[in-house]
């Protein structure tokens, strides 16, 4: 059994309403799973993941599923592949990348996207295989079913495909990826994204671009760039991130810090500003912001892993 607990106050200010919060996931994903691996013999191993979300800010009133991750898998000397629910490789670099790793109110804009469909982030029903590494390099591929009826009005909606091609040795890292998803007839989602990072020592700077493009609707196109620096007994977070559709243009600046009291258990600190432009209105935490407005959020909270 594993899992992550984080809670956090949450203020945030727009020039519509403000809101005061008590959040989860404001540093990691709150979280419980279980897990276990068996040794079959001749290099060939069999595991399982179930992981599911927690609101521990109200007990998970909506109730506790394993929507996370949930998978079965066989890895050996071919490497991993893994059957069930998983995070898409063309996630992979929005978190990798981002010094606030898709959490909390400095989090990059624009993630979810309109143009990013439902397989933003994970997927169901998906063969997914990961490749051994090979001198820093490795490949992950994978295929969902939407299961459609082959008579059905869109039998290829809920499809997708996604590859990532991704290269880490000693402190640099490099990452494309890409997927398409068919949403309904004659409708499809294309997500591609480019990430990198380099430890400089002092700091590790690191950024991604990306893409996503829609059937019949406007590019969203964005980026993130940032660093994470070790001062004092902790680390200091800064990013800046962009999102556009069209003439609607959203920008985010965020810095936080993160003061580790033991292995296990963080005290963090974020504060993030959003200003928007060409009739875009993106919030920061749970502020409201008019069209062309703008809003701030600061994070205050704890986490502790076990």
């Amino acid at each position: 059994m594993f899992g992550i607990v984080d809670a956090a106050v949450s203020v945030a200010k727009g020039d519509v309403a403000d809101k005061t919060s008590l959040i989860n996931s404001g540093y990691n994903s709150s979280r419980f799973g279980v897990r276990g691996v068996e040794d079959l013999g001749g290099g060939l191993k069999a595991s399982f993941h179930l992981e599911g979300a927690l609101s521990n800010d109200d007990g998970n009133a909506t109730g506790f599923n394993f929507q996370r991750r949930s998978l079965v898998s066989l890895s050996g000397g071919f490497g991993e592949i893994q059957l069930g629910r998983e995070y898409t490789p063309h996630f992979w670099n929005h978190t990798v990348y981002d010094p606030f790793g898709t959490n909390g109110s400095g989090t990059q804009i624009g993630l979810n996207s309109a143009a990013g469909g439902a397989t933003t982030v994970r997927t169901n029903n998906a063969i997914n295989y990961y490749t051994p590494t090979m001198g820093g390099f490795k490949l992950q591929a994978q295929m969902a079913f939407g299961e459609q009826s082959s008579n059905a009005a869109a039998p290829d909606a809920g499809n997708m495909t996604s590859f990532r091609a991704s290269y880490d040795m000693g402190k640099l890292s490099a990452a494309v990826a890409t997927g398409k998803t068919n949403v309904s007839a004659g409708v499809d989602i294309t997500s591609t994204n480019y990430g990198a990072a380099y430890d400089f020592g002092v700091a590790k700077v690191m950024g991604s671009v990306f893409k996503d493009e829609r059937t019949g609707a406007a590019d969203t196109d964005g980026y993130v760039f940032g660093l994470l620096a070790p001062v004092g007994p902790g680390t200091v977070r800064f990013a800046m991130s962009q999102t556009e559709t069209g003439a609607a243009q959203s920008k985010k600046t965020a810095i936080g810090y993160v003061y580790g009291l033991s292995k296990r258990t963080d005290l963090y600190a974020t504060y993030a500003s959003v200003k928007n432009s060409g009739g875009a209105s993106a919030n920061a935490g749970g502020a409201t912001s008019g069209v062309n407005g703008s809003s701030t959020a600061m994070d205050f909270g704890v986490k502790h892993s076990f």
